[in-house]
């Protein structure tokens, strides 16, 4: 055999025998284990086909943050997808915790998944296949950078329509985005910070990983169709509620985000995030508006609320 044929393999790597916890720490084969090593099999149909579901949960200077909606959220996506959850809620809700407590970690992302698992082999069928559960705590990090929110983003209106929710239903969080990967990349290639996707009528749906909200004339108005139906996108509700803001679930038209008085969008890992200019165009002022403001500001202050928090024994 010719050299130019030969693949010589890599040395393997020494294992890291000082894996720092904070890391990240992964609930995984029935284990805990560093997160850098919990690994799947490449074919899990999870993997494969995008068959799985997940949540995301925040955990704020060492409390959860609303985790009942999260975990009432994952149960009914894997109960809709048929999805056959090998622990009980009450050992969902532990895995939770026990996964922040051996990471150390104040300010954490928990993210409980589940997969298809692999099928028996030969098979292609869904129903051969074991669901694959596991979870894992890591650093939390913003859906959109810290500096970005403050300034507002530049938020484009891709080209690229989202998926019918008569295809995939976006109100279960899964993996199908290759409909949002096509609009990142339209709207970096634009110049934006991020990016929005209309339906096929051209009504806004929601961005990567985020609802959005219209203010015009003092009201709030956020996509009735089309979207994930986000825990943050619920918080606002209960938060404009309290400072006597309407708001509305109706049709968004592109033209009416043009003309909206404030927009901001909603997401877990970020919160509450003001958008000041609409594919390269200042909205308005080009400045966060002040009743995206008032809620970001209420937003923050309920994650040292117990009402609204859970405490971690470290």
């Amino acid at each position: 055999m010719s050299a130019l044929n030969e693949f010589p393999m890599p040395a393997p790597e020494a294992p890291d025998l000082d894996i720092d916890p904070a890391e990240g720490i992964a609930f995984i084969d029935g284990d805990y284990h560093p997160l850098r090593d919990a690994k799947i099999s490449v074919l899990d149909f999870g993997f494969m086909r995008s068959d799985c579901t997940f949540d995301t949960v925040k955990v704020w200077d060492g409390r959860f943050f609303c985790l009942g909606r999260h975990i009432d959220r994952f149960l009914t996506s894997c109960e809709t997808l048929r999805l056959e959850l090998p622990v009980t809620r009450d050992e969902l809700i532990d895995i939770h915790f026990e996964c922040v407590r051996r990471s150390g970690l104040q300010r954490a992302l928990v993210k409980p998944i589940c997969t298809r698992g692999m099928a028996v082999p030969g098979s292609r069928d869904p129903r051969d296949a074991t669901p694959n559960f596991f979870a894992y705590a890591q650093p939390y990090s913003d859906t959109i950078k810290k500096e970005v929110q403050d300034r507002g983003l530049n938020m484009i209106i891709a080209s690229v329509p989202r998926i019918s929710p008569d295809s995939v239903n976006p109100k279960i969080k899964n993996y199908n985005r290759l409909d949002f990967v096509a609009g990142l990349f339209e709207a970096y290639d634009r110049g934006g910070d991020n990016v929005l996707l209309p339906d096929e009528d051209g009504n806004i749906t929601e961005g990567p990983g985020f609802n959005v909200f219209i203010i015009k004339d003092g009201e709030a108005t956020t996509p009735h169709r089309g979207m994930l139906e986000g825990i943050t996108r619920q918080i606002t509700f209960t938060l404009c509620e309290e400072l006597q803001i309407k708001t509305h679930v109706a049709p968004v038209p592109t033209v009416d985000l043009l003309a909206a008085d404030e927009v901001f969008i909603t997401s877990t890992a970020g919160g509450i995030m003001p958008i000041t200019m609409i594919d390269g165009e200042p909205l308005q002022s080009g400045k966060p508006g002040p009743k995206t403001e008032q809620i970001r500001d209420l937003y923050w202050s309920k994650h040292e609320d117990p009402e609204w928090t859970t405490s971690i024994d470290y």
